[in-house]
């Protein structure tokens, strides 16, 4: 069955800053994205038919408060919560919402004023992550936090995806080194970002300092952060009526996978996300007909940066177990615009944004922030961050609990097959 065709015409975000350093607040955020994406896109408020808005830390119905910020005009506003794949899962709602017809352009608005630390507020009832807790401990995890000034969240979280970079150094002799040797890339590639809360390099020696939870240290982690993005989503009728071409970028194929048995099966890294982002690339490429070896650019969810060589395998750039070799025999190239990328397999550029280590991680806006990065890699006006010649941009983004999504996103090309009067 052909199924209507979506594009994202307009992308915005703030730059995401260190939790309580900036005198601002959610609605402020959303302001600030919201109106840099309706101003991308070259459209009003009122051409906009419905929001579906992400956050996590905050009371119902938020995303209504953020977007009265943008007009009163009586939308309908759908509220998301997907953990750190939030915001990718208020694209894939807006993407769904036009591709049933019912509306043409809807946007996506991504927000969060974080605390310091991962938290669960309410703790008269059973917590949406303690089965994975659980599991982790079961599988041989330390259950004692790893720090007594850390919260309770953030120490399991750190835990899972350290005991995962654990399991793959035991099966196929990852070293420290090369974990670090991504966050020295997306440290890199962060400092021509100007959204991005850390953009300094930091070389590469002093990344194994400073340990959390063996093997992870503090530079390959992603800070909390505050801070939006917005993404507006519509139909090719609406495209082609308002003359938008030259902005659009098709969302070709997207797929969400929650937890499976094997997530909970014998070992770390499936409690990581590690099957469920397999399966959800499989179906994207499935679905469009494309390949890995189509991809030029990437952005994956580098909590860690033990995840991103997770990915490496799973969205299959490599073999699995190769994942460190790819990150060794990465080259460094110059792009047109002078500035310096990091090559995998002699194709790939990976987080050319920074990623999460770089920008910071305000959970309800990261996938937006990430959808909104590809966007700008495929118009070509990245700057100094463009992977030239970029004509196909594959995301991964993921949230315990779980949900991990995977779109494919190409240029705009005509489809003929549409009437011309559209």
């Amino acid at each position: 069955m052909r199924r209507n065709r979506v594009f994202v015409v307009g992308v915005g975000m703030t730059r995401f800053e260190k939790p309580l350093t900036k005198d601002w607040d959610y609605p402020d955020m959303g302001r600030e994205a919201g109106q840099n994406a309706l101003k991308d896109a070259g459209l009003a408020y009122e051409d906009v038919e419905a929001i579906a808005a992400s956050y996590c830390y905050g009371e119902p119905t938020c995303g209504q408060r953020a977007a009265y910020e943008l007009g009163l005009t009586g939308i309908p506003v759908f509220n998301t919560n997907n953990n750190c794949s939030s915001g990718s899962s208020a694209l894939m709602l807006a993407r769904l919402l036009v591709q049933s017809g019912m509306f043409n352009c809807v946007l996506a608005l991504g927000f969060e004023k974080m605390e310091r630390g991962l938290s669960e507020r309410y703790t008269d009832r059973t917590s949406p992550v303690k089965r994975h807790v659980d599991a982790m401990v079961q599988l041989g995890a330390d259950p004692r936090s790893i720090s007594p000034a850390m919260t309770t969240m953030t120490s399991d979280v750190i835990k899972m995806f350290a005991y995962a970079a654990r399991e793959h150094t035991a099966r196929y002799g990852t070293t420290t080194m090369q974990y670090a040797k991504i966050a020295h890339k997306n440290r890199k590639h962060g400092v021509h970002n100007p959204n991005a809360c850390f953009r300094k390099e930091l070389p590469l020696e002093a990344i194994p300092k400073r340990s959390l939870c063996e093997p992870i240290t503090s530079a390959m982690s992603a800070m909390t952060a505050d801070g939006a993005a917005a993404a507006i989503v519509a139909s090719e009728a609406f495209v082609r009526r308002r003359r938008l071409e030259g902005n659009a970028v098709e969302i070709v194929a997207q797929h969400m996978l929650t937890d499976l048995p094997s997530s909970f099966g014998s070992d770390f890294m499936n409690l990581c996300g590690v099957d469920m982002a397999t399966v959800a690339a499989q179906r994207c490429f499935a679905d469009s007909g494309l390949s890995i070896d189509d991809v030029d650019v990437i952005e994956v969810h580098d909590c860690f940066s033990c995840n991103e060589l997770f990915m490496y395998e799973a969205l299959g750039l490599c073999g699995r177990g190769k994942g460190g070799r790819l990150i060794d025999t990465a080259k460094w190239v110059t792009n047109r615009s002078g500035g310096e990328l990091c090559q995998l397999g002699g194709r790939w550029i990976v987080n050319p944004s920074g990623g999460l280590e770089s920008k910071g991680h305000p959970i309800g806006a990261t996938g937006l922030a990430q959808c909104a990065e590809l966007n700008w890699q495929l118009r070509g006006v990245a700057g100094k961050r463009q992977v030239d010649g970029a004509k196909i941009g594959l995301q991964h983004n993921f949230g315990l609990g779980s949900a991990a999504v995977v779109t494919l996103y190409k240029k705009y090309e005509r489809d003929q097959t549409i009437h011309s009067r559209l």
